[in-house]
């Protein structure tokens, strides 16, 4: 990565949690984006120049609170009304509230019930997650116009109904989970494989969501979803170290030099699933049962050895519980990979909604070249190779596309 990149790459990441802190601090998501903007303009025209201070994220959050402070002095017009907004900036201590972390409190707050969860998930990853719009529409398979429809609905509703950034009551937790798992999910999934750019893993995302992930279980020690969710990220991101080879390219699962994986991560990740799975003996938890699936790989000696008659069961409970075109397609690639790539083909053309999907086309490209049917498997490669990938991505296929001849 250039020295250019990387300075990016960490403004963004810090900016993250500084925005979090300046909407706890000024109570105001709109005036903490701008001053976190404005202090993000600043790292990136100076820290190339002058150098990384040796703390960056207070560096970013000192000056982020000073134009904070300048935007609130430039919009008031009562000396009160600006003694007010600047007590903001004193010092408190902070209440005895549950939820500690500034992110997750953010997170939390941005899964207001009267937000649906689409909105609630949408403004999570666009606020909190770092993520841009058309990264947040990339996740959620929807179109960015869409999403910035989404977004502006979301944020006029908290403005029209008043709803408070604060963090919420022991109470309120449990209805406010499913949206932040949702969210810690995808900021996951993009840090896990970048949807653009020039890398396949964003370990800073992937390392943040785990963390998130972490703090959820210490907070609601007894939830499937917590713990599920866990489990699932830890085992995972134990095969980062495997899935590029040393030129940076993609290395699929069934290539992958397991020596490499994290045995640590997929201890603690097994033991996880088996306290999930005890605590939903008879509704199993959607991320409960992911993660028994993402176990099932890490526990195999070899790809060979897979017991792929074991995760397709997995896939039948988790769809279940929740049918979607992704689900279905993983489960058409399990079965391709036990009773072969027409039975797996066969699947994968049935499944609706998934058109603007790349994997979708992918898979099918993947299958077809299996099958030896080259025009349909160089057909859809190019469809999936026209719908944005990250450069590791598409370098893979661009090779598998070479490969037909």
């Amino acid at each position: 990565m250039e020295a250019g990149d990387a300075v990016a790459q960490l403004v963004r990441d810090e900016g993250t949690r500084v925005l979090a802190t300046l909407v706890r601090v000024t109570g105001s998501i709109g005036l903490a984006e701008d001053a976190t903007q404005d202090a993000v303009v600043r790292a990136l025209e100076t820290w190339p120049r002058d150098g990384i201070p040796r703390n960056p994220r207070g560096w970013l959050t000192v000056t982020a609170k000073r134009r904070a402070i300048d935007l609130i002095r430039r919009e008031s017009r009562r000396s009160e009304k600006e003694a007010e907004a600047m007590s903001s900036f004193e010092p408190v201590p902070d209440p005895p509230e549950v939820v500690r972390d500034d992110l997750l409190r953010l997170v939390f707050t941005c899964c207001h019930p009267t937000l649906s969860t689409e909105a609630q998930v949408a403004l999570s990853l666009r606020t909190l997650g770092g993520l841009s719009t058309a990264e947040v529409a990339r996740g959620l398979l929807i179109s960015e116009a869409t999403m910035t429809r989404r977004l502006s609905r979301a944020k006029q509703k908290i403005a029209q109904a008043k709803i408070p950034y604060r963090v919420p009551s022991d109470d309120e937790l449990p209805d406010r989970l499913a949206g932040v798992a949702a969210t810690v999910y995808l900021v996951f999934n993009e840090g896990y494989a970048a949807g653009t750019g020039p890398d396949l893993v964003r370990a800073a995302l992937t390392a943040e969501a785990i963390r998130l992930a972490r703090l959820l279980v210490e907070l609601m020690p007894d939830e499937p979803t917590a713990i599920g969710l866990l489990a699932l990220l830890l085992l995972q991101n134990s095969r980062s170290a495997a899935r590029v080879d040393a030129t940076e390219r993609l290395v699929l699962l069934a290539d992958q030099d397991r020596s490499l994986w994290d045995a640590r991560a997929i201890q603690e990740g097994v033991t996880l699933v088996g306290t999930g799975l005890r605590r939903t003996p008879d509704q199993p938890n959607v991320y409960v049962v992911q993660a028994a699936i993402a176990a099932c790989h890490a526990l195999a000696p070899s790809y060979d050895a897979t017991d792929w008659d074991a995760i397709i069961s997995w896939y039948d409970v988790l769809l279940r519980r929740h049918d979607t075109g992704v689900i279905r397609l993983n489960r058409a690639a399990a079965v391709a990979e036990r009773d072969g790539p027409a039975a797996g083909l066969a699947l994968v053309d049935r499944i609706d909604g998934l058109a603007a999907y790349p994997w979708w086309h992918a898979t099918r490209a993947e299958l077809l070249h299996r099958l030896d049917r080259t025009t349909d498997a160089r057909a859809s490669y190019e469809e999936a190779l026209g719908l944005g990938l990250s450069e590791p991505q598409a370098d893979h296929l661009r090779r598998r596309l070479a490969a037909l001849g």
